[in-house]
């Protein structure tokens, strides 16, 4: 039996599910409203039944029917939408969708660089961004949410795929003012009874304590925070020292106070940023590309870093 709709008016009635109303729909797909209506009423006579509710101000709600063939609806889109990168992908193009992962300390340095820089390449791929922890990349990637990830070796599953882009030596940042700042370089033991404000998220703060292990004394830790820009606000406003594996670029806190970088030494182990994929799937064209995209741009140095 020959289909009597279209992929065109499942989308438009998808959108229209989603957001309640058919001009707002109508903006998301960029068409008219009329093109909207149309579409709804020709599925409607299509199916046989009442796809939405209308309610008071011009709101649409789905009816139960609508309800399960708007599950059904979605299950084909992204059929279609696999249908047309598998597709690209036969033919090598570099096109489709790319979900991306991004620690979120270091997402504001590197990641808006590196995709401008792909999506000027290949006009024909559409980037989807995600600032997350490292457990959060790890965790995505392995349940397919994202394609690649950019984070740091640390704890890497052996069902995942690690390629560095770059090391990072650990350094401690201080104010100006701080007695630390001064010194050409740092070792642990310096830090002993000293305010910290610890970068509390998963590996990451574990990675920094560990260092406390080998001289056996605890930090002193005054602060803690999730936040990047919170954790350079703290210490340039001398709640304590903090450590970071990068030497920003930018040496000054977003409340305009200063910072000041000095070289953490002493045994302690530089880490890597790179990129993760799962081992399990074969990458597509466009996953392959972003990779490469990566590889070139950070060749002589990481965006956004001294």
């Amino acid at each position: 039996m020959p289909l009597r709709f279209t992929l065109r008016q499942l989308e438009y009635f998808v959108a229209v599910g989603e957001s309640g109303s058919v001009a707002q729909a109508a903006q998301r797909v960029n068409v008219s409203s009329p093109s909207i209506s149309a579409a709804i009423a020709q599925l409607e006579t299509e199916f046989g039944v009442q796809l939405f509710v209308r309610r008071h101000a011009h709101a649409l709600t789905l009816t139960g029917a609508g309800r399960t063939l708007m599950g059904e609806a979605r299950k084909l889109l992204a059929q279609a939408e696999s249908l047309t990168v598998l597709a690209s992908d036969i033919g090598g193009e570099v096109s489709g969708p790319i979900a991306v992962g991004c620690l979120t300390t270091f997402a504001p340095l590197i990641l808006p660089t590196l995709r401008r820089a792909f999506e000027t390449a290949h006009p024909k791929a559409r980037v989807s961004q995600y600032e997350l922890d490292h457990a959060d990349i790890l965790d995505r990637l392995l349940r397919g949410k994202i394609d690649i990830g950019l984070t740091y070796d640390l704890a890497v599953p052996g069902d995942v795929t690690f390629h560095p882009l770059a090391t990072l030596d650990p350094w401690v940042i201080v104010a100006p003012s701080h007695p630390l700042a001064g010194k050409p370089e740092i070792l642990p033991e310096d830090l002993v009874g000293v305010p910290m404000v610890l970068l509390d998220l998963p590996y990451s703060g574990d990675y920094f304590l560990t260092l406390f292990d080998r001289i056996g004394t605890p930090p002193l830790i005054a602060e803690r925070t999730r936040d990047m820009s919170v954790l350079r606000s703290l210490v340039a406003n001398g709640y304590g020292y903090s450590l970071m594996n990068t030497r920003t670029a930018l040496e000054s806190a977003p409340d305009g106070k200063r910072l000041a970088f000095v070289p953490l030494k002493g045994g302690v182990r530089p880490l890597q940023i790179g990129l993760v994929t799962a081992r399990a799937e074969y990458p597509r064209n466009v996953v392959k590309a972003f990779a490469e995209t990566c590889i070139a741009q950070t060749r002589d140095g990481l965006p956004g870093c001294a």
